[in-house]
């Protein structure tokens, strides 16, 4: 068993917005952490598309946490798999992910579990090879290399109904990954230059953006979803909407239109947004706890974050459901401010614990949403103001360099970081 000292254990999994902001808001708190994730980076993950088209390079938005935490001398980073939770005992088992390496326990005080989401399939498990999600660096430089692959391959290709497939993109989900990815698509087929390819043209791509519902970014208020989709077809998306994904492989998309007819849309390049489904870290606490799970595989939590009968565990982020003293679902949105927000309520609860003190439930501020639709294209709606083109992307752009340049910062801002620059 791994054990560090007398003081209170914090045992934090998850390195993203929530668990990083755990760890962080406790720097100064009287407690030793162990930060556990499955990879040893923190990911600014809403660039990620840009990074699927080639716009920004992974190491642009990705730093190692120990860099990130290289100064905050209460906290160790662990690199593994977490293969289950002893509640009872008060565990974390973690599989080292090494070869012939056993599993290491770690005992906690506080477990804080930030496990976030990955898209669902719907099932189809088996799409998933064909259909590249957002959700990881590996995936968006897999998607990279299929873009521009599929544009080579369109200029070597000697028939045109072959080569009209290379130059067809689906995006399927309608959400927020799904409008920016079409758009940034879009963008980079359109600024290609003519004279960069000799038989095919990058300028007659099609984009198609496949979206079930009624509309394009549900959470948004009607007024900008009907605003972000002409924006996508000035650009040169096509939006289809009330069009359903009803199966896939390596050539083609086979959606239902509708009208209830199927159409077969032949493509070699296909990339997921759609549905979110929690962590399987999730299942793994429900498991071990009693709780229910919701439809989406989230674990339900009380006001505080806690799971029931278990005072001990927060969890927090994507992969919960929150619910009131009334047993009624908060409905929080699944965005990295939502996170982040929780992670600070979680120090701050661990921090009242220490004191002896109370604490109230979790409270959320809602500061909104924003989605990019391509350079000088955007929508938002922020505290019921809605704002759409020049100045809702200048908003997007101030937003996402106050919390890059943070982010970049505290990298910068540790012996680790400055000796590797």
């Amino acid at each position: 068993m791994a054990t560090r000292g007398k003081r209170h254990r914090v045992v934090v999994v998850g390195g993203g917005f929530g668990g990083l902001q755990t760890v962080r808001s406790l720097r100064r708190a009287p407690v030793e952490v162990t930060l556990i994730d499955r990879r040893n980076f923190h990911l600014f993950q809403p660039l990620l598309y840009q990074v699927a088209t080639g716009a920004l390079a992974p190491e642009e938005i990705g730093a190692p946490l120990r860099v990130v935490l290289g100064r905050q001398r209460n906290v160790r980073v662990v690199m593994g798999e977490v293969r289950a939770f002893d509640l009872d005992a008060r565990r974390v088992i973690v599989d080292p992910r090494e070869e012939n390496d056993q599993d290491v326990t770690f005992a906690y005080d506080t477990l804080i579990v930030a496990g976030g989401s990955r898209y669902s399939y719907f099932g189809h498990d088996e799409w998933r090879q064909f259909a590249h999600e957002i959700k990881s660096l590996e995936s968006a430089t897999a998607v990279r290399q299929q873009i521009f692959t599929a544009f080579e391959a369109a200029e070597l290709e000697q028939d045109p109904t072959r080569r009209e497939a290379w130059l067809t993109f689906v995006v399927v989900g309608g959400g927020p990954t799904g409008v920016e990815m079409a758009g940034q698509i879009a963008e980079l087929a359109r600024d290609t230059s003519p004279h960069s390819f000799r038989s095919a043209d990058p300028r007659r791509a099609r984009i198609l953006l496949l979206e079930a519902s009624d509309r394009l970014l549900p959470m948004f208020p009607p007024r900008l979803s009907a605003k972000a989709a002409r924006a996508l077809e000035r650009l040169g998306v096509t939006p289809l909407l009330h069009t359903a994904v009803i199966d896939l492989d390596e050539h083609s998309v086979s959606a239902r239109r509708p009208d209830g007819e199927t159409e077969q849309i032949p493509t070699r390049t296909i990339v997921w947004s759609a549905g979110v489904v929690a962590s399987e870290l999730a299942s793994a606490l429900a498991e071990a706890s009693g709780a229910e799970l919701d439809r989406g595989g989230r674990v339900a939590v009380g006001p505080e974050l806690t799971i029931h009968g278990h005072p001990d565990v927060i969890t927090l982020g994507d992969m919960v459901c929150v619910h009131d003293a009334a047993g009624n679902d908060v409905g929080l949105p699944g965005l990295a401010s939502t996170a982040m927000q929780q992670g600070r309520y979680a120090a701050a609860a661990v921090r009242a614990r220490l004191g002896g003190e109370a604490i109230g439930p979790f409270r959320y501020v809602d500061k909104g949403n924003l989605a990019t639709i391509g350079r000088a294209r955007a929508v938002a709606d922020i505290k019921g103001i809605q704002i759409s083109g020049m100045l809702a992307w200048l908003t997007w752009l101030a937003v996402h360099i106050f919390y890059s340049s943070a982010f970049r910062i505290a990298c910068s801002s540790s012996p680790a970081g400055r000796s590797a620059s």
